[in-house]
């Protein structure tokens, strides 16, 4: 026959052995300084009028900052945190509307000046 489990026991029992095996993940998350830094630019995007909306999502391996100029559309930029990328390519990269990687680098201010005031203008 079977043996009946509860769910809390089961789910504790799981996540020891996957903890054991190497394969449990941290979340990742953007810490305050990064955070400050990505509101900066957005703070001077929205005085612009070019930005309005953000959104601040999470994947098994990557936390993404999402830029929306209306909230229905789909995210202008997405600037994403990717630690296991850090030691190839860089841990954070900004994509475009169209899925296109427009920077990629080690750190986060590196990768920001994609949104310069010289290189990032609007036109009227």
């Amino acid at each position: 026959m079977s043996e009946v489990v509860s769910f809390d026991d089961h789910y504790l029992a799981r996540s020891a052995k996957s903890a054991r095996s190497g394969q449990f993940q941290q979340p990742v998350f953007f810490n305050r300084i990064e955070l400050g830094q990505i509101l900066q630019v957005y703070g001077r995007m929205v005085a612009k009028a070019e930005w309005r909306d953000y959104a601040i999502g999470q994947e098994k391996s990557a936390c993404i900052f999402a830029i929306f100029h209306r909230t229905a559309d789909k995210p202008l930029f997405r600037i994403y945190k990717e630690p296991r990328l850090a030691a190839k390519q860089g841990a954070y990269s900004v994509l475009g509307q169209n899925g296109r990687i427009l920077k990629r680098g080690k750190t986060l201010a590196q990768v920001l000046k994609v949104f310069d005031r010289k290189r990032f203008n609007t036109i009227d």
